[in-house]
């Protein structure tokens, strides 16, 4: 598009990657105050841009006091809200946080979505509410991507031991929580060995089980590894706000989901075809086990994921739909 980009992460990669971790309070406080005069030197030079690229805050916690500077001074903003960032963890709306002790809460997104020119969402959901607030009624859902060259199939020769994975982090650990008497119910019935990629240790009494750390380098080996693909949800407010990448990640490894039928997942995941969907507790024993033991079923439904990945949420594809926005935003100043 003959478009020049500048990237300025508040956090550098040596805080990020302590940030969760125990420990290292040095660096992670090193890591934040590094953040800020960043912050301070990006206000200076804002204005030389046609526009600014927000993706979840200008800094991380508060008052919206950065982000209303940032508006100020930029000619232009377009806000990529990521989840359903204008409920808190505990749901609560943001006009329900009138209270000092939850600065810690979701006013910068409140903000952002307000006052930016265009807000870019992680769900049609998401992309109504976000219309209705915005002063421009400029909001458009996107959807994940993945790049399609790099995520694929490996073309192994199935292993003697069925795979079931999921992947994740500690924020997200209460979901796969949710599945435990299920996957400890299944074990009794299949052989099979859990595969839990992520950033925490975990335990399952029952059920043989592999952690392994999340890792860049390693991330596109230990998905190749998987045969069946674990997408657990509450069905709550919080959920018709997210993306669906994990099912979107199985399907662009032709991996067969089974994914609980709540949020976006219907409409990523189509039933008994790439997948399935499922509500109770006996849907997903049923699921899990037939295609623990039908290995016919899981190819031909981790070709049908891969075809839909390929047409539809590959970056090649989702990319034009960036494109769109930018140019609808540049092209007003």
């Amino acid at each position: 598009m003959g478009v020049e980009i500048k990237v300025s992460s508040f956090f550098n990669e040596r805080t990020w990657g302590k940030l969760y971790l125990k420990g290292f309070y040095l660096i992670k406080l090193f890591g934040v105050l590094r953040g800020y005069v960043k912050r301070v030197y990006d206000l200076f030079r804002v204005q030389k841009y046609d526009a600014i690229y927000v993706f979840m805050w200008g800094t991380p916690k508060g008052l919206p006091i950065y982000e209303v500077l940032l508006k100020m001074r930029a000619k232009k903003i377009i806000y990529d809200l990521e989840d359903n960032l204008l409920l808190n963890g505990s749901g609560q709306s943001s006009k329900d946080l009138l209270h000092f002790s939850q600065l810690k809460g979701n006013f910068k997104q409140n903000y952002l979505v307000k006052v930016a020119n265009h807000v870019i969402t992680s769900s049609p959901y998401l992309e109504q509410r976000c219309q209705k607030i915005n002063y421009f009624g400029m909001a458009s859902y996107i959807t994940s991507s993945i790049n399609t060259d790099l995520f694929k199939p490996s073309g192994k020769i199935l292993g003697a031991t069925l795979r079931i994975g999921w992947t994740g982090t500690f924020s997200s650990k209460p979901y796969l929580d949710s599945l435990r008497p299920i996957l400890v119910e299944l074990a009794k019935r299949v052989e099979y060995k859990l595969v839990v990629i992520g950033n925490f240790d975990y335990k399952i009494e029952g059920v043989d089980l592999e952690l392994i750390t999340w890792s860049k380098e390693s991330e596109v080996t230990d998905m190749q590894s998987i045969d069946i693909g674990l997408y657990p949800l509450f069905d709550d407010e919080w959920v018709l706000g997210k993306s669906g990448l994990k099912a979107i990640q199985y399907m662009a490894f032709g991996i067969p989901t089974v994914a609980t039928c709540a949020g976006l997942t219907p409409s990523i995941v189509e039933d008994k075809v790439t997948g399935f969907l499922v509500k109770t507790n006996d849907d997903w024993l049923n699921a899990l086990e037939n295609l623990s033991r039908d290995q016919e079923l899981r190819l031909k439904m981790g070709l049908a994921a891969r075809k839909k990945a390929l047409e539809l949420y590959s970056t090649d594809v989702v990319a034009n739909k960036y494109r769109n926005v930018l140019n609808r935003v540049l092209r007003k100043i």
